[in-house]
């Protein structure tokens, strides 16, 4: 056979095994293409998305369920705003007054004490109205003063207005004679609010009213 018919016939076998393979992989190519429709078909069924949306509105009323219903207080400390909220809406929202952070060491006894509102879940545990302050040992060790014994010398009418909330050990939410500052941290770890916004949280907060400082 002469030269040029064979390296003709070596053409003509390259180029039909050149197009089986083509038709191989194009074959191949969609049959993956018919298998991953098929995969993401089954995945998006209508039967799943309703499991789907059936999971969201169960979880939902889950979280409703975890809502208080009767009023409750929320605290915010970065902000310096309190709420007073119900599942549904919000009854008061106005400036207040946390603690301020600091610290103060007594340099004669040692004694040490940091001024931070807690946070938390509590809840309204008294309820006083026209509440006097006893001054701490602190209060009096912050203005350089002597610590008095006669214990009359403590006592302070004015200093927590007319209303006053506690939630235990010795925190309260009350007024103040500072207004000015209210929204600045500037407490000792009580919570002040001006006394318009106090009145109106006193009446609607029961002994029991949870409330949540972060």
């Amino acid at each position: 056979m002469r030269p040029k018919k064979i390296i003709l016939y070596l053409i003509i076998i390259w180029v039909v095994g050149l197009a089986a393979s083509v038709v191989i992989v194009k074959m191949k190519s969609a049959s993956r293409r018919m298998e991953l429709s098929r995969l993401e078909s089954d995945e998006s069924g209508s039967g799943d998305k309703g499991d789907l949306k059936g999971k969201i509105k169960q979880t939902e009323r889950q979280l409703s369920k975890l809502q208080p219903r009767r009023p409750y207080i929320v605290i915010d400390r970065y902000a310096n705003m309190l709420y007073l909220r119900t599942k549904d809406s919000v009854l008061l929202a106005t400036s207040c007054s946390t603690g301020s952070g600091a610290e103060l060491i007594d340099s004669i006894s040692g004694r040490h004490w940091e001024f931070d509102t807690p946070a938390g879940a509590f809840a309204v545990n008294s309820k006083l109205t026209d509440p006097w302050w006893r001054k701490p040992d602190w209060a009096f060790i912050e203005e350089n003063e002597a610590i008095p014994k006669n214990e009359g010398e403590r006592l302070d009418p004015e200093m927590l207005g007319a209303y006053a909330l506690g939630f235990g050990d010795g925190y309260f939410i009350h007024g103040t004679i500072y207004e000015r500052l209210l929204g600045v941290s500037v407490t000792h770890g009580c919570v002040r609010v001006g006394s318009g916004d106090l009145k109106r949280l006193y009446d609607l907060s029961p002994v029991g009213t949870p409330i949540y400082i972060y």
